[in-house]
């Protein structure tokens, strides 16, 4: 199958030496074409045919991601494959129209490039695939339809359930803060238009249409309240079975998905080793915090050259999990690196681990008689970012106040105490409501009082008997809520208290039922499951200083105005607090095409703490994208409120193209408002 070849496009400065890059179409059996960078060994010929690398999102190999891409790809086609980035169907400047998150019409492609790669004739037929969150998602899912041609594959921050470990429910509850926060970003990053270097003169229309079929994903996401066929579909975990491709899984403490990585470690048959070390949302060699990062480059390069080679690099004999212990430390929003250690455990779940189950009234100190949660709906202002990128707001402050407006139970730690694993929190609780939702919290409070946020876990009461269930509670009826947490590696030191905290509210992370409830916990009934890391020799892990080609020269432009990342702030007059975010996505920048990006966002979250009806959830955003010869711009507004019965989405886009020189005018090319309402489920 051939290609026609675009040229001129990639970029070609910093790259290593020896290194060739190219732009292509993919073309799709339905004549879409998938807009392509790859880049190669000069020596990458008939006569010497190299590996393939994969990695294929929605995110602009031309613009937005070209950073990070300079960095990865060129290193790889360095020490010998082809390392190739793909655009999605309706992204960047291939064509076709983007219908949803990782949908079947993009996992088929997928799969129809896996095999074009494969058939290349400077390819060996064997390919691997890598990525990082949406990247990382989608090697899973493929990896779980088991192309042929797929050999091994490299998922970092990513999850093999959709539902439940992901950014729209979590515990079964409505994930407030990026249900709606990034429907409103994919809503905004989707309506860019392609670059008219690559596609031609006709990149205005070819926009308009794009603009035409593009909708808020958002509705579609609430209107599936339960684990159905909608998010079994690319959850790697109902195919797990049928992965045949080798997998390395990596996470950190401070990413949502990282329980990914352990299940996988223990679920995939085909070969496979987790690494989860004390990183961000980010690929761990980047140097973003918190650190210390790790060679992740060359630790892939053995996975690629063991699995698509058949050369022994020992990656078979390293642990099935390596991990780091964060030591415990004052809480802070940013740490540039963490203290810590690596451990390694031959198996996953470990017999290095025990656990240790208390009661919480023993936590109490042996106080007697129930106790009473009904917490004010502001608990979870100081909850921080869901995605934490590496930003100096990202992470959770000291959760003192938080603790405030929970009920604790604490237990005074006796000598170190290390945990690694998934806690689990078994709560006796009775409700005056049939809905209710309960957050509980793990931290690690000092001596002086303050209170470190070491991992949390949601569930959703309706939700107890399984994810795809509705069971309303039956008020005044004594029932067990099993609480699992996220997993954490993490050690306790001397003198510190180990807090159990528990909240019936959680705002914006989880969005309130509409009537609030009051849930009354039995302690003697209730206990917290420890899994205690026994094992406190060093256990011989050791990665590599990162290497990285050199990024792409981009300049990054100030913002006309400089606004904090992150605040809250509360009328007193009316108990409303609202929290103000900047997402710090990256900004404006110049490439060195001369491409000038503006980015412009700003998340903010309201509720009276009083009132669950009076949660609102609102995103801006506003794209820019220019050149001497042509101009785009996008503006793009969403806002979710609810009352006690129904979502209600609002989501407006305009955007406007000058094309031509500067003393062309601008045109309005597209204005669409989307008014959706959701009836309330389970959520």
């Amino acid at each position: 199958m051939s290609s026609d070849r675009l040229t001129g496009i990639g970029p070609t400065d910093s790259l290593p030496a020896g290194v060739h890059v190219r732009d292509e179409w993919i073309p799709m059996p339905d004549g879409v074409r998938l807009h392509t960078r790859i880049w190669s060994p000069v020596t990458a010929s008939p006569t010497a045919p190299v590996p393939v690398l994969l990695e294929y999102l929605p995110y602009r190999l031309d613009d937005w991601t070209a950073p990070r891409d300079s960095e990865r790809h060129p290193w790889y086609a360095a020490h010998g494959y082809a390392s190739v980035r793909v655009d999605i169907r309706g992204t960047g400047s291939s064509d076709g129209s983007f219908d949803d998150e990782y949908s079947e019409q993009e996992l088929r492609d997928g799969e129809a490039v896996i095999a074009w790669l494969a058939a290349q004739e400077w390819s060996t037929g064997n390919v691997g695939m890598f990525g990082i969150s949406w990247g990382g998602f989608n090697a899973l899912q493929l990896a779980a339809r088991a192309p042929a041609a797929l050999k091994a594959i490299v998922t970092v921050c990513s999850t093999d359930d959709r539902y439940d470990n992901d950014v729209h429910y979590v515990g079964g509850a409505v994930l407030g803060i990026d249900m709606a926060a990034w429907g409103a970003t994919m809503f905004a990053f989707n309506s860019r238009p392609p670059r008219p270097e690559v596609v031609g003169p006709a990149w205005v229309s070819q926009w308009r249409s794009r603009l035409e079929s593009n909708r808020p994903m958002t509705p579609v996401w609430l209107s599936h309240q339960e684990r159905d066929d909608y998010w079994r579909h690319g959850s790697a975990a109902e195919d797990s079975e049928n992965i045949s491709a080798a997998v390395l899984a990596v996470g950190g403490w401070a990413d949502p998905y990282r329980d990914a990585v352990l299940r996988l470690v223990s679920n995939v048959p085909a070969p496979v080793k987790g690494i989860v070390g004390p990183w961000s949302h980010q690929y761990p060699d980047r140097g973003l915090a918190p650190g210390p990062s790790i060679g992740f480059l060359q630790e892939t390069l053995r996975w690629w050259d063991r699995w698509l080679r058949g050369e022994d690099t020992g990656v078979e004999r390293e642990p099935a999990l390596r991990a780091w212990i964060n030591e415990g430390e004052p809480p802070a929003t940013h740490y540039e690196s963490r203290r810590g250690r690596w451990v390694g455990a031959e198996a996953w779940p470990s017999t290095a681990t025990a656990d240790r189950t208390l009661a919480l009234d023993t936590l109490r100190g042996g106080a007697d008689g129930n106790v009473v949660v009904r917490s004010p709906q502001h608990t979870g202002a100081d909850a921080g970012r869901f995605f934490p990128f590496g930003n100096a707001t990202d992470l959770p402050p000291d959760q003192r106040a938080e603790d405030g407006r929970s009920v604790c139970f604490d237990l005074p730690v006796d000598g170190a105490l290390d945990v690694l694993g998934n806690v689990l929190v078994r709560l006796a609780v009775t409700s005056d409501q049939p809905r209710a939702t309960v957050t509980v919290r793990l931290c690690d409070v000092a001596p002086d009082g303050s209170s470190t946020l070491v991992t949390r876990g949601v569930l959703n009461a309706a939700k107890r008997d399984g994810m795809d269930r509705n069971d309303p509670l039956e008020p005044g009826v004594p029932t067990v809520l099993s609480v699992r947490l996220v997993s954490t590696g993490h050690r306790f030191a001397a003198g510190h208290r180990l807090r159990i905290a528990v909240s019936s509210s959680y705002w914006p992370w989880v969005w309130p039922h509409g009537t609030a409830a009051t849930v009354t916990i039995d302690p003697a009934a209730s206990s917290v499951s420890l899994p205690v890391w026994t094992r406190d020799t060093d256990d011989g892990v050791r990665f590599d200083e990162p290497e990285r080609s050199t990024p792409l020269a981009v300049e990054r432009v100030a913002p006309a105005e400089v606004l904090p990342q992150r605040t809250v702030t509360h009328d007193v007059e009316t108990g409303e607090w609202t929290l103000d975010v900047d997402p710090g996505y990256g900004g404006g920048r110049v490439y060195p095409d001369g491409l000038v990006f503006t980015e412009d966002a700003r998340e903010t979250y309201r509720i009276r703490q009083d009132d669950p009806t009076s949660a609102r959830a609102s995103s801006r955003w506003s794209i820019g994208l220019e050149q001497p010869s042509w101009r785009a711009r996008v503006e793009t507004e969403s806002e979710v409120t609810a009352d006690a019965e129904t979502f209600h989405l609002v989501n407006t886009v305009r955007a406007w193209a000058r094309d031509g020189g500067p003393e062309t005018p601008e045109t309005l090319v597209a204005e669409h408002t989307f008014v959706d309402d959701v009836p309330r489920t389970s959520a």
